[in-house]
């Protein structure tokens, strides 16, 4: 069995405040709808089992690029987010950190009742599938979240964290069911990204021999059970550094978005006066919903979006974040009523910056970036989360035995 990718964290403390998170969910919706409305949810959930692509989103929504609450920041947000819109979106997220990782299961139980989706064989994947992470492999992380993303069609992404408290460390384990295969007629088929071979899997309603064929690999060794197809291993400080940017995928969107480029820019997005800044933002936050997977190595290149919450790289530009949420909810909605003029006005920003990229020779270098987004951060808002640690040696307090 494979997993779709697996990440290594630092554990770092802190509460995500709610001027911030509010601005999290406001944003991620739109960028989900987008997603959906342009590649459709089988391809939402391939990009969310993708560990560099997740940070990359959870970068780009204002979290600290490189510490462990991406994972808990993200699936808050996406199941604020996407819940309360789960009839038109079809999308269902579950579970969550601590407690409600063991709601899970009911949860899709009754997501089950109401879709006509098998809820109970659902709720046996969830399970399964924590089990695997949580029991049959021991690599010293006990998992604490457990996230389970469902499509109206029955597939699936599963988003779960486990944590080593003696070295201050998280890692985060991603699955994903694309297609139908027993593991019974091939118990080491794959469970996996896009475009990877053959796939589990456990919606469908001759489900059984599969349930029972997993639960008869849980019994192997973890050489034989598991192999990484993706895997991201973030530095433990808590900084972004030069080494952590592709300067050209960097400078070729600052670039676009100076002032004396912008001009040819307002026409493009249909927003007459729209600022340089935002236009920056927007252009980050168009490559996380378009760009190809090769685009997401440098997740850190992200966080030149909307900052970090801890000031890393610089503090959260409030302004430019809520203009950046004004003009995608407002193309998003638009596109919802025919007009995709300015939701594809925003996607060619990513073409846009690409094309720039291909001969740009960055003029300035990465101090300067920095130092002139924050010698501007009162001027767009700018605000932060004062105190940030790394979490003590110690097992979390919300540590699980999922699903027992």
């Amino acid at each position: 069995m494979e997993r779709s990718g697996t990440a290594d964290m630092a554990l770092w403390g802190g509460q995500i405040p709610p001027w911030l998170f509010d601005r999290m969910v406001k944003l991620a919706r739109p960028m989900v709808e987008t997603i959906v409305l342009e590649y459709g949810r089988d391809h939402f959930l391939s990009r969310l089992s993708d560990p560099f692509w997740f940070q990359s989103f959870g970068a780009v929504i204002g979290m600290d690029w490189n510490s462990s609450g991406v994972t808990t920041a993200v699936m808050r947000a996406l199941k604020k987010a996407l819940n309360p819109a789960a009839a038109d979106l079809g999308l269902y997220v579950c579970g969550g950190k601590g407690k409600q990782s063991k709601m899970t299961p009911r949860e899709l139980l009754e997501i089950g009742d109401r879709t006509g989706l098998d809820g109970e064989s659902l709720a046996r994947s969830s399970k399964l599938v924590a089990k695997v992470d949580n029991t049959a492999v021991q690599d010293g992380y006990q998992l604490y979240l457990h996230s389970f993303v469902l499509s109206k069609e029955g597939d699936w992404t599963v988003i779960q964290q486990g944590m080593e408290g003696e070295q201050g460390l998280a890692r985060r384990y991603h699955w994903h069911s694309a297609d139908i295969k027993s593991f019974v007629e091939d118990p080491h088929a794959a469970v996996c990204g896009e475009n990877m071979g053959p796939i589990l899997n456990l919606v469908d309603t001759e489900a059984k021999p599969t349930q029972l064929g997993i639960l008869d690999l849980t019994q192997e060794s973890p050489a034989k059970l598991l192999q990484e197809v993706a895997y991201m291993k973030l530095p433990h400080y808590c900084d972004v550094k030069e080494k952590d940017v592709d300067l050209k995928r960097l400078g070729s969107v600052l670039w676009l978005s100076q002032e004396q480029e912008v001009k040819g820019f307002e026409d493009l997005l249909l927003v007459p006066g729209l600022g340089p800044r935002t236009l920056q933002s927007l252009t980050l936050v168009s490559e996380v919903m378009h760009g190809t997977p090769s685009r997401f190595s440098d997740p850190a290149r992200f966080s030149f979006a909307h900052g970090g919450k801890s000031a890393k790289p610089f503090a959260v530009p409030t302004k430019v974040y809520d203009q950046t949420i004004e003009q995608l909810q407002g193309a998003v909605e638009k596109a919802k009523l025919g007009d995709q003029d300015k939701l594809k006005a925003i996607e060619k920003l990513t073409k846009v910056a690409q094309r720039a990229e291909a001969g740009f020779q960055p003029n300035n270098g990465f101090q300067e970036y920095l130092e002139n987004e924050r010698k501007n951060s009162p001027k767009y808002g700018g605000r932060f989360v004062e105190k940030r640690g790394k979490v003590k040696k110690q097992g979390p307090k919300n540590q699980l035995d999922l699903f027992d």
